[in-house]
């Protein structure tokens, strides 16, 4: 049966219309970047068939233009769209960041945050430059590292911050194991940090590790 034929409540844009983008599921999400099915599947059965395919919402998302284009019903077209879609969203959000006051936002942080780490495949370490306001400055991805691991250099992190004339500083890295619980090394660096932007009246406000759909805070667990 063609989605046309569906009750009205169930067809996906009619859905989103009427209880919001987050009442629809991965597929009818899905179905909705689709546009239209294939032969014998309706958008939302293929938007189901693509999740079962890659494993997930994020691996359809993150796949690379190869991976991308050899699943059914896809293609280069789709990937430069996807692309795009997912490129506004992270200016959308860098956009809303820089004009907010990041403390008193801390669920719109996290999510620019997310966006901009979540996806790589190798851990990145990254840092929100801040004024005395706590307001964004510069967002700046310091130090790229192995799959496991940052070298992150205190007096890098320093020499930025003072460049900047950063009042506070927030640092972020991701775990590409998808685990955001923090390592021996993580606090260890995270203090080594501290420590040395203290001596130039820095502070540092938290430290956030982005996993796969969640996040921890130094802050929250008390380990700053």
């Amino acid at each position: 049966m063609a989605i046309t034929d569906w009750p009205q409540p169930e067809r996906p844009r009619e859905k989103l219309l009427s209880q919001g983008a987050s009442a629809l599921s991965d597929a009818e999400l899905l179905a909705i970047f689709l546009r239209t099915g294939v032969k014998g599947k309706t958008a939302v059965d293929l938007g189901r068939s693509l999740l079962h395919e890659f494993g997930s919402l994020r691996q359809v998302v993150g796949a690379d233009a190869k991976r991308f284009c050899a699943g059914y019903g896809l293609g280069l077209a789709k990937y430069v769209q996807l692309q795009a879609i997912l490129e506004i969203a992270r200016r959308y959000l860098h956009e809303t960041l820089s004009r907010g006051d990041v403390m008193a936002t801390p669920h719109e942080t996290r999510h620019y945050l997310i966006a901009r780490l979540r996806g790589y495949e190798r851990e990145v370490f990254a840092c929100l430059f801040l004024d005395n306001g706590h307001r964004v400055i510069r967002y700046e991805e310091l130090f790229h590292g192995t799959i496991n691991s940052a070298a992150v250099h205190a007096r890098e992190v320093v020499k930025q911050a003072l460049h900047h004339n950063a009042a506070a500083v927030i640092f972020a890295h991701n775990h590409p194991s998808g685990i955001a619980e923090p390592s021996i090394a993580d606090q260890h660096i995270t203090d080594q940090l501290k420590q040395a932007l203290q001596m130039v009246d820095i502070r540092v406000l938290d430290h956030l590790i982005i996993g796969d759909g969640q996040i921890t805070s130094f802050a929250e667990r008390g380990l700053l």
